[in-house]
């Protein structure tokens, strides 16, 4: 039992007019991180809750001739309906038009001014209304416009405060160089201090041209402008002005989870606001990737963007939040089908998840009149499967805890795996028929029974309610909410004697119509020429190939995950892949281009099916592709999710 405090934010959503399944994915991220963390028996604080001011909000609200804070209110309650349909166990719900953060804002504003680091000036420049962000014209996309959300910018000039963010761009740069984890993904952190390098400004943190925001409590005809508000969300509800004892306990912030669209103002804007204030920085700034459809970013514009509570509605909430958690690496881009959704829920969650506590209850019911009896000695099967089981619960924990959250569902479910096949391996069908293998039978049915057991302790950050249903059918004694996780770490904690509850269907199986289902291009067998075959055969000689030809090549998007030498070889290098359903190895001769660091991380395209071959002795499982002219070599390099077929 740990029994450390353990303080994880995602940030605070700005309302708008519809939700989407990119909110749903963030927080369930969070919520999962927060949920493994009292499971560890660890002290959590979980905060979520809406940044409500801003000229965007106050322009929608006039369009719809009511009140921002009324405008605000309808938003605000289908977020926190969202949360509850998926069972979110945030601790506050921040809304930054409470009173108590409307306190904290302007005292913190209060305190950076008297230290000399506010003073007032004209600002004239460049502002995305959509974002709330200023921008110079340097920092615009190549069409002139807010290079986070691609729309126009406008001009506006106005009397403003400033933060001198000047002043702590050296620090800043040299905190991140120096502390390699506070910003995660590698990816996410190389653009931040790129981003720095092209030299800090300071920040308008105050605007005149509306007044739907914290007045300035120097100047009220001011209103602090929304990033400088929104960012001390994370100090009000821990204590910041009213509980020292609360704020010394949970500050600084373990994580902040946020989309990678915000991570500048989180690991830039914030850090140096709190320097202003002499108070530590949090200790991670995690940017998650975007959900993307078939390649591309939500936008209502092109009308596929997708309602998380429809999806609720329609498969339940620990469905998608296991697809959500499963499918995608966490800091990259993922795809979301719900196609891939229906299968995941028809492989993993029915079939094999499902199968394994069904078959594992009927066959206490049937063959022992549901009372689980005492385990005596074993056999190497047994022995195996226990080994499994402690290795898939080690492998649960390193994951979970360094937010490699999709591997730590994988092992999960290595271990499920395993235990399918250990009841094809023993057979306690045959057993039973056998009065001589009653004790024999007895280790089995305790095995499995002690299997799922840990099973439901081990599901419970991603499926909280399908944890609780396995429990239940187990019918152990123990209140599931207060299972924590040192009770897995030791098999055989299933209590000899108790009596198994009644299988219930945890995921029935979804029939997919035959329309929704992908179907696989039909092979042209026919023993025919047409006219471009002729012209294909004429010219063979130039090493021409067909269409044919080429789709036999599979090419898919993979990461390299990791990289080491080849012995005795100056030129090779042995790379590890992770295709998104398997990891690969592969050797590659671009030793003399590339060290470990600069490949590791990197989305490059591999030939899967490539015959294997050996080279200096180590086996390569197809290859990466790769352009080269004279002296000169670059690995191809996507910005796709991995698993993405190229065409």
């Amino acid at each position: 039992m740990s029994n450390k405090s353990f303080y994880i934010t995602t940030p605070i959503y700005y309302p708008s007019a519809k939700l989407h399944i990119g909110h749903a994915y963030c927080t369930t991220i969070a919520d999962a991180v927060a949920r493994y963390h009292r499971l560890a028996g660890d002290d959590v604080f979980f905060l979520t809750g809406s940044d409500e001011h801003g000229q965007k909000i106050q322009e929608k609200a006039e369009a719809a001739g009511i009140k921002p804070i009324e405008y605000t209110d309808k938003i605000v309650a289908e977020f926190q309906n969202l949360w509850k349909l998926l069972n979110i166990s945030n601790d506050d719900f921040l809304r930054t038009t409470q009173p108590r953060h409307e306190k904290v804002v302007q005292e913190i504003f209060r305190r950076v001014y008297d230290k000399g680091d506010i003073y007032k000036g004209s600002y004239k420049g460049l502002y995305c209304t959509p974002c709330e962000s200023f921008w110079t014209e340097l920092q615009l996309d190549e069409n002139g416009c807010c290079p986070d959300c691609g729309r126009p910018v406008k001009e506006v000039s106005e009397e403003a405060y400033f933060f001198k963010m000047s002043k702590y761009a050296d620090r800043i740069l040299k905190y991140i160089e120096e502390n390699p984890d506070f910003i995660q993904p590698v990816s996410r952190r190389n653009e931040m201090i790129n981003f720095i390098k092209q030299g800090l400004e300071d920040l308008c943190i105050s605007r005149t041209s509306f007044d739907w925001g914290i007045p300035v409590p120097i100047d009220e005809k001011h209103v602090i402008y929304v990033w400088f508000d929104a960012l001390t969300n994370y100090l009000t509800p821990i204590g910041f002005l009213d509980d020292p004892e609360k704020f010394k306990k949970f500050w600084p912030a373990d994580i902040h989870l946020v989309g990678k669209e915000i991570v500048r103002f989180h690991s830039i804007i914030w850090p140096c606001i709190l320097m202003a204030l002499d108070l530590p920085l949090p200790k991670q700034i995690y940017g998650h990737g975007w959900l993307v459809v078939d390649g591309t970013k939500m936008s209502k514009s092109l009308g596929n963007v997708i309602d998380p509570i429809e999806l609720i509605e329609k498969y339940g909430p620990d469905a998608i939040r296991y697809f959500l958690l499963r499918e995608i690496n966490l800091g990259q881009d993922g795809n979301f089908s719900e196609l891939a959704l229906v299968q995941r829920i028809n492989s993993d969650l029915a079939n094999d998840l499902g199968n394994l506590l069904h078959r594992t209850l009927n066959m206490v019911g049937k063959f022992q009149e549901g009372e689980v009896l005492a385990a005596k000695g074993s056999s190497e099967i047994d022995d195996s499967l226990i080994a499994e089981a402690m290795a898939a619960v080690k492998a649960f924990d390193d994951g979970m805890g360094t937010m490699k959250i999709s591997d730590a569902i994988k092992a999960v479910w290595s271990f499920i795996s395993r235990a399918n096949k250990y009841i094809d391996e023993t057979a306690p069908w045959t057993l039973a028929k056998d009065p001589d293998k009653k004790q024999e039978l007895a280790n089995v049915m305790y095995n499995l029974v002690e299997a799922m057991r840990i099973v439901s302790v081990l599901v419970s950050p991603f499926m909280p309610v399908t944890a609780g249903k396995i429990w239940q059918q187990l019918n152990l004694p123990e209140d599931f909410s207060e299972v924590r996780l040192d009770s897995v770490r030791k098999w055989g904690n299933t209590p000899v004697g108790i009596h198994i509850g009644k299988p219930e269907q945890l995921f029935p199986r979804i029939e997919l119509a035959k329309e929704d289902v992908v179907q696989e291009p039909k092979k042209n067998t026919a023993n025919k020429k047409n006219k471009s075959g002729d012209e294909a055969d004429k010219n063979a000689g130039d090493n021409l190939i067909t269409i044919d030809d080429f789709s036999k090549i599979k090419l898919q998007v993979v990461e390299i995950t990791g990289v080491e030498p080849v012995p005795k070889a100056d030129k090779l290098l042995k790379l590890t892949v992770d295709t998104g359903t398997e990891k690969r190895q592969v050797v590659s001769g671009i030793a003399q281009y590339y060290t470990a660091d600069q490949l590791i991380g990197k989305k490059v395209i591999l030939v899967m099916n490539l015959k294997p071959a050996k080279l200096r002795g180590v086996e390569s499982q197809g290859m990466i592709l790769a352009a080269s002219k004279d002296d000169a070599l670059e690995v191809v390099t996507v910005d796709m999710p991995i698993g993405s077929i190229v065409k």
